[in-house]
């Protein structure tokens, strides 16, 4: 039986020299406040009602089932944008199926607020199901408790490192969220890969996968960090646009260069599949390098019918940085996809058990 190969978990900080205040989040639901900012508006007709609502101590897969259940639903009626993190206060837009067109939102507020233990802060009927990419990001509100430091020291340091962030962006990593604690779910999903281990419940498998994929992805943005090559962009890169989203091959790094250092433009990062876009140069062999290192194959991700995708490799979040009574306090908004513990790992430098 072939032995899974080590997952080497670590991840080099962009900031790294600059002292982290420890400390911890989440102490309270409270301490810890996302809010999903949407791509559009619903329209106010159509089948799908939009529902955005607040939850603490619940996962977004929680509520997308508990929806499911009380309006008689197969969860994949209730679209969602994206996971939000269960030990906080999360706003996000959860959309349910109506085929029946006499349904009255008010009353289906009524209904969830009354069932489940969650706030609704609007409800509106739109065309389509709200789906992931539906989102331009998310804004984050975090207080940072139990610093071993004194309160102007940790302020002092903190807006040292957010202004190195600032400067340089920030490496696009995956959170434990994703690859799990100690890199559990990374190794469920290389176990399913190789055809040891599989799950009925489809959503599950997708998600396991996804978490090796994320470590992939990891290991890349961690090497170019490791390499000195976050800073610049290499030929043959797919970058991307952060206004538009488009994207386009760097056929002349100097040229580019510029763009990239006024965080217009950024390279992409490998989501491993067969389908996954390849870049050209340099930039291909350091994904291939990537790739061979971790014993897997695109005929594995064929096999198994992983297409796989690119994921912007840099973050450009701007902070606000506030001393609190309880700690230090941050905001910022992070594009989507983006992982606020990967932003605040480098403010507290502590391990993820810590």
């Amino acid at each position: 039986m072939v032995k899974p190969p080590p997952f080497d978990l670590s991840l080099p900080y962009i900031t790294k020299g600059l002292e982290g205040i420890g400390g911890r989040i989440r102490a309270r639901p409270e301490d810890f406040v996302v809010e999903e900012v949407a791509l559009y508006e619903p329209s106010g007709s159509g089948s799908h009602l939009y529902v955005n609502i607040t939850k603490r101590n619940q996962t977004t897969r929680d509520v997308q089932l508990q929806l499911a259940e009380l309006f008689n639903l197969r969860p994949e009626n209730i679209g969602t944008a994206g996971l939000k993190d269960k030990y906080a206060v999360a706003t996000q837009t959860f959309s349910v199926l109506f085929e029946r067109n006499d349904v009255r939102s008010s009353d289906a507020v009524e209904l969830i607020e009354g069932s489940l233990d969650v706030k609704v802060n609007w409800a509106k009927f739109h065309g389509n199901k709200f789906r992931a990419g539906h989102l331009i990001g998310n804004k984050f509100k975090v207080m940072i408790t139990d610093i071993r430091m004194p309160t102007s020291r940790a302020a002092e340091n903190t807006r040292s490192i957010a202004e190195t962030i600032h400067l340089k962006g920030l490496p696009n990593y995956y959170g434990e969220q994703r690859t799990g604690r100690g890199g559990k779910n990374v190794q469920k999903g290389w176990e399913i890969l190789q055809g040891r281990k599989t799950f009925a419940d489809r959503w599950l498998r997708k998600l396991l996968v996804s978490a090796y994929q994320s470590h992939l992805c990891n290991r890349y943005l961690a090497e170019r960090v490791r390499r000195g090559l976050f800073g610049r962009l290499l030929l043959g890169d797919i970058a991307k646009k952060h206004e538009t989203g488009g994207i386009f091959w760097v056929n002349d790094p100097g040229a580019e260069q510029p763009r990239y250092d006024a965080q217009e433009i950024s390279f992409t990062a490998p989501m491993y599949g067969y389908k996954m876009s390849q870049p050209l140069g340099e930039a291909a062999t350091l994904e291939a390098e990537i790739l061979e290192e971790s014993e897997m194959s695109l005929e594995t991700f064929r096999r198994m019918r992983v297409t796989g995708t690119r994921r912007l490799g840099r973050l450009t979040p701007k902070i606000e940085v506030a001393e609190a009574p309880r700690g230090v306090q941050l905001s910022f908004m992070l594009h989507k996809g983006g992982f606020a513990t990967t932003l605040l790992r480098e403010f507290m430098k502590t391990k993820p058990e810590d």
